[in-house]
């Protein structure tokens, strides 16, 4: 462990959470509503955390005034450092580059739905930055004993800061979803300035190409995943995605802390985006809030019919062929189904096709709006989360709360979070 900049062990621990995500401002799943979570809760307890965001046009569009701190060049690119104040109090850095992230689409990908081509600079950046003011050589005065990194686009940070010279701050890897690795062709490095030790077997290299996530497996000083049951999982070869041989030679390091969600957010008694609030003794107001999604998704006919429902990326990973396999099955019970989500193109198009046929019993929305999650909580009857694999979820928590059952594959953190009912009550079973 590095020398910490701080004299006294008894201070509490300054943490630099460096994200591509963090919700509401850039969301495309879990993470980014994590990234605003934890680091919330961190900041209630008096931890000194401040997060690192690219600045992205969402990010730059709520601060636009956000003051220049400092200009650094990184990887050969002049960044200008902005400060600002997320709505929890955390303070954040916005690492402001318009080439790199002034863009349309998404974090990672153009409005047609294929990655940037140059992603692995613009979150090689990223990563640097990172480690940069994780270090001696930061030109800011606040310096961090733990730099947390989240999922392959920081997985650099923890390489850069390994081999920094002088004072550096610990480093932690949060793996999200370990399926998605940051792995590219090894002329996409060649501009990202990283020691030639880290370049080989033992360090980014994987099969012949070379992984951020990898990187920051072998390097950083603690790794975690987001549920108990998911770092089990990925030490197998079953969900280790080729990494299952590193993670148990790291397995002394590597720890399973579950998710939580932010419960002051996510309180269907409080809820601002819903149309009639509840609680727990009057559940009977949940139909208010099915009438609205129903009418928002579409679906005419009987509010005695069970409505299904699912928010959720839609992906192989996600179990969506296997929803779209059975919901001929599922709106015969009878019972209506509700969709809404982005994904796979050839999936997309395979619900969309299911809806033409089930006209009036199942809908699909085709994007995201945070309105409408908080209103498919509140509306539905259950809630479907067939994944084949699953780090941790959120919605599996949200959906408890917002008193509707979810219905989910014993798998990750869904083992760790539904407790399965039984004919003698809640017998504390596995998901089904």
């Amino acid at each position: 462990m590095p020398p910490s900049p701080h004299d006294s062990p008894a201070e509490s621990p300054r943490v630099l959470f460096v994200t591509p995500e963090c919700a509401p401002l850039v969301k495309t799943g879990g993470l980014g509503d994590v990234s605003a979570a934890l680091p919330a809760a961190l900041h209630a307890q008096g931890i000194d955390v401040r997060m690192l965001l690219p600045g992205y046009p969402a990010v730059m569009a709520a601060y636009p005034s956000a003051p220049e701190i400092a200009r650094i060049t990184v990887l050969g690119h002049a960044l200008s450092l902005r400060e600002a104040k997320l709505e929890s109090g955390v303070p954040l850095y916005i690492l402001d580059n318009a080439r790199l992230y002034d863009r349309g689409g998404g974090p990672y990908q153009a409005d047609d739905g294929h990655d940037w081509d140059d992603n692995a600079l613009r979150f090689g950046v990223l990563s640097r930055a990172a480690a940069l003011l994780g270090s001696d050589a930061s030109p800011l005065e606040w310096r961090p004993d733990v730099v947390h990194a989240n999922d392959w686009p920081t997985g650099l940070a923890p390489v850069y800061l390994r081999f920094t010279s002088g004072k550096r701050a610990a480093s932690l890897i949060t793996i999200h979803n370990l399926a998605f690795q940051g792995v590219f062709e090894r002329a996409r490095f060649d501009g990202l300035e990283l020691p030639s030790d880290s370049l080989g077997v033992d360090g980014i290299e994987f099969y012949g190409r070379y992984s951020f996530l990898k990187g920051a497996l072998v390097y950083a000083e603690a790794i975690n995943t987001v549920s108990p049951t998911y770092a089990k999982e990925i030490q197998t070869e079953e969900l280790g995605f080729g990494l299952e041989g590193l993670l148990r030679h790291r397995s002394a390091n590597l720890y399973g802390v579950l998710n939580g969600i932010d419960t002051a957010l996510w309180n269907p008694a409080t809820d601002t985006l819903i149309p009639q609030r509840y609680g727990p003794l009057t559940l009977e107001k949940k139909l208010t809030n099915k009438l609205a999604f129903k009418q928002r998704m579409g679906l005419g006919g009987s509010n005695d019919v069970p409505l299904f429902a699912m928010v959720s990326r839609l992906t192989h990973q996600k179990g969506i062929d296997l929803l779209a396999e059975a919901a001929e099955r599922i709106v015969s019970m009878p019972a209506q189904l509700a969709i809404v989500g982005t994904g796979d193109k050839a999936l997309v198009e395979k619900l969309q096709a299911m809806q033409a046929r089930l006209a009036g019993k199942m809908s699909l929305f085709i994007g995201f709006d945070e309105s409408l999650a908080h209103l498919l909580e509140a509306g539905a009857d259950a809630f479907l989360m067939p994944s084949r694999f699953e780090p941790c979820g959120m919605n599996q928590m949200y959906s408890q709360r917002y008193g509707t059952p979810p219905v989910a594959n014993a798998t990750g953190g869904l083992v760790d979070t539904i407790v399965d009912d039984d004919a003698a009550g809640l017998g504390g079973g596995r998901p089904t």
